[in-house]
């Protein structure tokens, strides 16, 4: 059922635009930018005319926010992390022909232009309706701005537009006890004019188009959040919103209110296209408008509802334009079996990672791609991250370079050797060799990028077991000439390796097309070289030393990163700790009602058949009293006699399992629900003293 032919003109590759609320971490990687990247690469390597499409959302409420709680404006928001997300971009390799932002004038043009041409075809509802309202802060709330509890899975600290506990998109009105994000007010209803996309309008389309004509090529989860959606039955979406930061709504009568930012942002891509065509001098339409192009977004699954449902349905309802031929959408990456978050700072951050780790960008790469989130949810860990680099990066692929290169030089002062006759063995893995371009497309272009990535390593394993086989350095001792042909052999591996591996690892293939010299050479080694060329590198090229690819990650490294994460998961405790509300106000003559003395525990037993009792026998000064306590699971018996403690003496009597208690003993509790006595431990305090 695919829109295209066979072979496309030409692709248009779209990466989710990153909000700038904040920097890069590695769950943006996994998810998105890496994969896209990886696909990217193998396009152009395979000779396509690609466009690869990108930017920075720069509207919206996570802006506001943002910029409100840093008390700037969102320009200056935008500005600082629009700058640290790109660069964190070029410093990991990821090759974006155009890397826009959504508050360029061309955005806004063409944002503008594209709610202007469904306005004046009559396909928006013009409808007033009830909004939560802020009445201390005196705005509407969008999105983000209210939180409540979602009415689908019932988790409390659902957002006003989807909650990340489940996936449901929402409405803010959906909320059940919603809550103001900028005062903490309970929002009130007020009414207000919006314009709504009638996606029910658009419904028989995207059946037939999603659930008819991809049901054999797109990802399971991707077709199954669509089905569900569509089977739920779609209702019209707000596509303008009461808010001061944004693209203003082009019409009459929408004075302070600005384009959703789910309305605006996916029309980014095709902004940065334009973007694009103008600086190179081509057209931008045919990738966007010629049915000859295959158009596939790479996004996280928290955005399949926009790019399947949403996106399609006002590219349908425009008319000009083509629709994505695939949406490859991920799952979730967390961090040490912990949700990412940007806001707890649970995260491990491009720019520090960099810091920590530099020249190591395709170690993270790997890691990433070999762990990634393709059908759920998966967890990185350091551990993980240090394995990958030592059992496959330094031990199976670096292992095969540095052999080859440094015997290639130590034999032939570093030219390529002349072959014999090839032996059976030979002729077998030079027809393996040649397999590998075929097997890793396959999966590349079926979006399994944790399948093409083990293909490379199953190349360097390849070459690997070849050269312990054939043992070189045994074999010159008797037969030198057999020696040449099998180093042969090893540099055509090599030189494979160097070209199918720049999608995956871009700055090692670099690094190793400079061992190798392949700047020298007649022919480019191309991805398609390695299946049509009989030989890569020709006997009598010159090679270069040797130099590591990789190198071991030690594990006191691995502790230092592990022990940065312990430290912020302690921050985050302190900083999310919920303190018990004030209670009611009282009066000092309520307060002196209380009776609190200095006592000591004389006697402790636990309570038969009671988990949490203890009964206290407790000195109050005025008395030797039982109090039963239910600290049990804090104390054992012993460890408690002699402790002095608070106690309050005037509390009614009651009786606990048949044992009267005549009193309470004050407590507080610490973070981890250990309880602490509230004890006077100055010297010299006597039983029966009073607190006040």
């Amino acid at each position: 059922m695919s829109q295209n032919q066979q072979k496309p003109a030409r692709y248009t590759i779209t990466a989710a635009l990153p909000y700038t609320n904040g920097p890069i971490h590695i769950g943006h990687l996994a998810g998105v930018y890496v994969p896209a990247d990886i696909y990217t690469r193998y396009l152009r390597s395979t000779g396509n005319d690609v466009a690869f499409v990108c930017g920075s959302d720069e509207h919206g409420v996570a802006i506001s926010m943002k910029a409100k709680k840093e008390g700037v404006t969102p320009q200056n928001i935008i500005d600082k992390y629009h700058g640290i997300i790109k660069q964190s971009f070029l410093d990991f390799g990821i090759t974006f022909d155009n890397y826009s932002r959504t508050s360029a004038k061309v955005h806004h043009e063409t944002a503008s232009e594209f709610f202007i041409n469904l306005y004046e075809k009559g396909e928006f509802i013009e409808e007033s309706t009830d909004q939560l309202y802020d009445e201390e802060a005196k705005q509407f709330l969008a999105d983000r701005f209210v939180i409540g509890t979602c009415p689908k899975c019932s988790h409390e600290e659902a957002y006003g537009d989807q909650c990340e506990n489940c996936g449901s998109s929402l409405n803010a009105t959906d909320l059940i006890n919603p809550k103001s994000t900028i005062s903490g007010a309970v929002p009130t209803l007020k009414k207000t004019k919006h314009w709504f996309l009638p996606l029910d309008k658009y419904e028989g389309f995207l059946t037939e188009w999603i659930l008819k004509g991809h049901k054999s090529d797109w990802k399971p989860n991707v077709y199954g959040q669509c089905k569900s959606w569509i089977d739920e039955g779609l209702k019209p979406r707000a596509v303008t919103r009461d808010l001061d930061w944004g693209i203003p709504v082009p019409v009459e009568g929408a004075e302070g209110k600005v384009l959703y930012v789910w309305f605006d942002a996916p029309i980014g891509y095709i902004s940065s296209t334009k973007e694009w065509a103008a600086r190179e001098g081509k057209d931008w339409e045919p990738y966007w408008k010629d049915k000859d192009t295959k158009m596939v977004h790479f996004i996280g699954k928290d955005n399949i509802v926009f790019h399947c449902i949403i996106f399609p349905s006002m590219l349908k309802a425009h008319g000009d334009f083509i629709l994505p031929e695939n949406v490859p959408a991920n799952e979730f990456l967390n961090l040490e079996g912990q949700k990412l978050s940007t806001s707890k700072n649970w995260a491990v951050w491009l720019h520090e990672y960099l810091e920590d780790f530099p020249n190591m960008q395709d170690v993270l790469r790997y890691s990433l791609t070999a762990n990634a989130p393709e059908t759920k949810d998966n967890d990185f860990t350091w551990k993980d991250f240090q394995a990958r680099n030592n059992n496959e990066l330094v031990a199976i692929f670096g292992n095969f370079i540095n052999r080859v290169v440094v015997l290639t030089n130590k034999y032939y002062n570093g030219i390529v050797p002349s072959p014999g006759e090839f032996s059976e063995v030979d002729k077998n893995t030079l027809e393996e060799l040649r397999k590998y371009p075929e097997i890793i497309a396959s999966s590349i272009e079926r979006y399994r990028f944790r399948e093409a990535g083990q293909e490379l390593m199953n190349l360097a394993r390849l070459g690997n077991k070849y050269l312990a086989d054939e043992e070189p350095w045994k074999v010159i001792k008797q037969d030198e000439e057999r020696v040449k042909t099998i180093m042969f052999v090893a540099l055509q591996i090599s030189s494979a390796l160097a070209a199918l591996s720049e999608p995956f690892l871009p700055f090692t293939s670099e690094k190793l097309n400079s061992m190798l010299g392949t700047d020298k050479l007649e022919s480019e080694l191309s991805w398609n070289a390695v299946t049509q060329n009989s030989i890569l590198l020709p006997s009598g090229h010159q090679i270069n030393k040797a130099e590591l690819l990789f190198s071991k990650i030690e594990d006191k490294t691995i502790e230092a990163q592990l022990e940065k994460l312990e430290a912020t998961k302690k921050a985050n405790e302190i900083m999310n700790k919920e303190v018990t509300p004030q209670k009611d106000t009282i009066t000092f003559d309520d307060f002196t009602k209380l009776d609190m003395r200095v006592g000591t525990i004389i006697e402790a037993e636990k309570m038969p058949k009671a988990k949490k009792l203890l009964v206290l026998k407790v000195d109050t000064g005025l008395d030797v009293r039982t109090i039963v306590s239910g600290i049990a699971e804090s104390f054992k018996p012993e460890d408690i006699v002699g402790k002095k403690v608070t106690v309050l003496v005037n509390l009614a009597p009651r009786a606990l399992r048949g044992v009267e208690s005549e009193g309470m003993i004050l407590m507080t509790e610490k973070e981890d629900g250990k309880l602490v006595f509230v004890n006077p431990d100055e010297d010299g305090v006597g039983n029966g003293e009073t607190i006040n």
